[in-house]
């Protein structure tokens, strides 16, 4: 966040905001709790001395960074503004010069009776407000926006116009042209289905849609035929929504096209392909995972989209609570054991490792790592890729990587015995290992290794903790409001949670076109923390069931579900009750044991990014 939040500066015309004034301030708006506040004082004395308290508050996600900007800027009386790009005029932007725009990641709203309107982040900056005066020679009205909204809104403006040339130039190419529908046709010759691929209209259209869905953080671009007509979705915060249908005449073309960026064979169309291709956007490189597979009226292509900018790798930004990350930070400071992220595909288990290794890496530390893919390039890390179709599979990696002299080791998943067996001896000969589990919830994960063969004691032995999680959509700030719990939800409350409900307020997004009119923009995790005691320790080493690991955690205290987690989240208006429901289980914690996996009722899962 650009703008010094805590400063004792003054913008043009505005009161001193002081430092020791900000939890007054969001206090008084109702935007947090004295509680709150004296939990952020804390947390920042003892884990960031040098971070401003306003900053430490966003960081805990008690606020978002708008709310905290707004406070100031109201504070300092100065306008707050949520910029929509339909909303600016396109010959005020056009008035200062682009270079000193991306420089200062400022915006020129609108030009009135000679005054120009600046969004700008850092608002009590006077060096800039009088650098714009400068060369725009006229006065200069400053409203407060956030860095992000103003970064946002600059570029979907840019990459409007080029979207809009970039389509125009495809169905002009395509107008009155039969060179496409000609090549459809004889697509059996594979000279006829490279030139295809390689035509102006396709190249721009391929391209159009990876510009697309990286500019709006899809995590998977579905290009889907059917009879007489495809059609391109983005996988955006866990949901699919349309984004074109181009020609049907294009489909072939179109995938021959990805196919050949993806190294893979254009002219097998018969059985499934994978492939993975980097492309450079906004100078920086994007993988993309591509895997396609035959349909009934051509080939279904799926591409995963890999942007590390979208990669949030430290903890403190995930959306742990206090109490747990501070819980977390201590077992990695341990010498060795194994540390398990469990959940769904899609639910950011790798984010959460990346985050980890990032709080564990020095230069003192050998910190090595067996993927498959590797998602995230790490400094100062050991990454090692699986290639199964030369041998090197997971617990070939490991074995080889112990004779590495490492000190921690990550291993992408434990999917077999062999893997499981290696880990744990790992970890017991004085390694710290950090891997991922597909369970339900974060006890189960001992019943999955020992189901494994791990023997129980071992388990017991190596065991330093397990962290389960989902992705959660977040409520979108430009159109949030208060709700009405409908009579059908509090039916589903209540049965959740009996007649006393956890929750007083609720919120929701309206929608907006910030949000494609979802009412959701992001997402967080929700999380559940199992750390055994000595007692649970015994329990796991006589083989226990799942459901007394649970009861024996929960007598410990300090064991905190997903459901209770995601509750919190609910409280501070971060997510809806609905996003809730959608992640977590409806029925009884306790019974959950009980029901069988087979039941529609028993679990729902986030389909999101990895």
């Amino acid at each position: 966040m650009g703008l010094n939040d805590e400063t004792n500066q003054t913008s043009p015309g505005s009161a001193r905001v002081h430092a020791s004034r900000i939890g007054d301030l969001l206090i008084e708006r109702g935007l947090v709790t004295d509680e709150q506040i004296e939990q952020a004082l804390a947390y920042q004395k003892e884990h960031r001395p040098n971070k401003l308290l306003g900053r430490v508050i966003v960081e805990l996600n008690f606020i978002t960074a708008e709310d905290l900007i707004e406070t100031m800027a109201v504070s300092a009386g100065v306008p707050f503004l949520r910029i929509d790009p339909q909303e600016i005029d396109p010959n005020a932007v056009s008035l200062l010069p682009r270079p000193f725009i991306d420089k200062n990641n400022i915006l020129p709203l609108s030009w009135t009776d000679g005054q120009l309107s600046v969004a700008v982040e850092d608002f009590t900056n006077i060096f800039l407000i009088e650098d714009i005066e400068r060369l725009m020679e006229c006065d200069v009205r400053i409203v407060a926006a956030t860095g992000t909204n103003i970064h946002d809104v600059i570029e979907s403006l840019e990459d409007a116009k080029e979207e809009e040339l970039a389509f125009s130039d495809i169905l002009d190419d395509m107008h009155g042209e039969g060179e496409i529908t000609i090549i459809e046709q004889q697509h059996e010759d594979l000279a006829d289905l490279q030139n295809a691929a390689s035509d102006s209209p396709v190249i721009k259209l391929v391209n159009y849609i990876i510009h697309g869905a990286v500019r709006e953080r899809a995590s998977d671009i579905h290009i889907e035929p059917d009879q007489q007509l495809f059609r391109v979705r983005y996988r955006v915060d866990g949901d699919l929504y349309e984004k074109t249908k181009p020609p049907f005449s294009m489909l072939s073309a179109v995938v021959s096209r990805i196919k050949i960026m993806a190294g893979m064979d254009i002219a097998e169309r018969r059985i499934p392909q994978d492939g993975n291709i980097t492309v450079v956007f906004d100078k920086r490189s994007i993988d993309l995972r591509v895997s396609t597979m035959p349909t009934k009226f051509g080939e279904k292509v799926v591409i995963r989209v890999i942007d590390n900018k979208n990669t949030k790798l430290d903890l403190g930004t995930l959306g742990f609570p206090p109490v747990m990350l501070e819980r977390i930070r201590q077992l990695l400071a341990e010498p060795n054991g194994v540390i398990l992220v469990t959940g769904p595909t899609g639910s950011g288990k790798s984010t959460t490792l990346y985050g980890s290794l990032s709080e564990i890496v020095n230069p003192a530390v050998n910190v090595s790592t067996v993927e498959d893919p590797i998602e995230n390039n790490l400094m100062g890390v050991n990454q090692f890729q699986v290639n199964t179709k030369a041998g090197f599979t997971f617990a070939g990696a490991l074995r080889a990587l112990l004779r590495q002299d490492p000190d921690v080791i990550m291993v992408g998943e434990i999917r077999d015995t062999e893997t499981a067996q290696i880990a744990t001896q790992a970890a017991l000969t004085g390694h710290m290992v950090l891997s991922t589990l597909h369970t339900n919830d974060a006890p189960s994960a001992v019943i999955r290794l020992i189901n494994m063969g791990v023997e129980p004691y071992l388990v017991a032995a190596s065991l330093q903790g397990v962290i389960a999680q989902r992705l959660i959509r977040k409520i979108c700030t430009h159109c949030k409001e208060q709700a009405t719990l409908t009579d059908s939800m509090h039916r589903t409350l209540t049965q959740m949670f009996g007649n006393t409900l956890p929750i007083e307020t609720f919120y929701k997004g309206k929608g907006c076109n910030r949000c494609r009119n979802s009412g959701y923009s992001g997402r967080v995790g929700i999380y559940e923390m199992f750390i055994p005691e000595d007692d649970v320790l015994e329990a796991i080493s006589v083989g226990a069931p799942t459901q007394e690991l649970r009861r024996l955690a929960r007598a410990n205290g300090g064991y905190t579900t997903l459901r209770e987690d995601g509750v919190e989240k609910v409280k501070q208006g971060i997510t809806s009750i609905e996003a809730l429901l959608d992640v977590v289980a409806r029925k009884n914690e306790s019974s959950q044991n009980d029901q069988k996996k087979d039941d529609p009722d028993w679990h729902t899962y986030s389909r999101a990014d990895d």
